[in-house]
């Protein structure tokens, strides 16, 4: 495992927020985007005294954001290390996320073909402008959380609650691995398979849109050079990717 790295992020969170409110959910913000975009390693440990100096507030709520960061399958919580960062490795994405994936989608956008309307349809075409306008600017956050949106339309669509509670059990994992795979790739390629999707969905037709489900979802690992990030240099720090200001300054 990694060791624990010094860092100076630029974030502060807000001081006029209360306890257990806003201010800790800023913590679990910037740190579960900090975990999913790469700006910390596999492995490596997040220290509550470290982590609640740098972002200027107590070790309460970086206390209670590690918790739920714990639970939604970012960070893990080791003997006498305490909470270090889960990473998304192509055996997990292979052999556990995607066929996940093909079981629930296949099964949700199966029961969401008569269900979804033109408005379902209009959603889905935004989602698809969104990515779009992302891969432009080379936005890969925006972009996964547009995919994201995309998916969760459709599931949600399906009228079957019970997989609309899988998939966002599984949702931050998922979110983890579209960062992963996405560095390095040509993100118009999303686009074209997002609207292929929506195209094949609006056919109404199940066997063209599992066809298009199983070719979207069942994506070989990318190259291990073009889903690596950058190397940080030693005298370098790393600052977080999201800036909250302090009240009043």
């Amino acid at each position: 495992m990694a060791a624990s790295v010094e860092r100076t992020p630029s974030v502060v969170v807000d001081a006029g927020a209360g306890k257990g409110g806003p201010r800790g959910q800023q913590v679990v913000e910037i740190l579960r985007s900090a975990i999913i975009t790469g700006e910390y390693d596999p492995g490596e440990r997040l220290i509550e005294a470290t982590l609640s100096t740098e972002l200027g507030t107590s070790r309460g709520p970086v206390r209670e954001a590690l918790r739920q960061l714990e639970n939604e399958g970012l960070v893990v919580s080791v003997p006498y290390r305490g909470a270090v960062v889960l990473g998304v490795s192509d055996e997990e994405v292979q052999d556990v996320l995607i066929p996940i994936r093909l079981t629930l989608e296949r099964y949700s956008f199966a029961h969401a073909l008569e269900r979804m309307t033109d408005a379902d349809f209009a959603e889905l075409g935004k989602q698809v402008w969104l990515m779009e306008q992302a891969a432009a600017a080379d936005d890969l956050p925006r972009l996964v959380e547009a995919d994201l949106r995309f998916h969760d339309i459709v599931i949600s669509s399906s009228g079957q609650t019970h997989t609309v509670q899988i998939w966002r059990t599984i949702w931050p994992r998922i979110r983890a691995y579209f960062y992963r795979y996405g560095r390095g790739k040509d993100l118009a390629t999303v686009v074209e398979e997002h609207r292929d999707l929506l195209a094949a969905l609006q056919t109404r037709d199940p066997a063209l849109m599992r066809a298009q489900l199983d070719l979207h979802i069942a994506v070989s690992s990318p190259p291990s050079d073009a889903r690596g990030k950058p190397k940080r240099s030693k005298t370098t720090t790393t600052k977080l990717p999201v800036r909250v200001t302090k009240a009043g300054t």
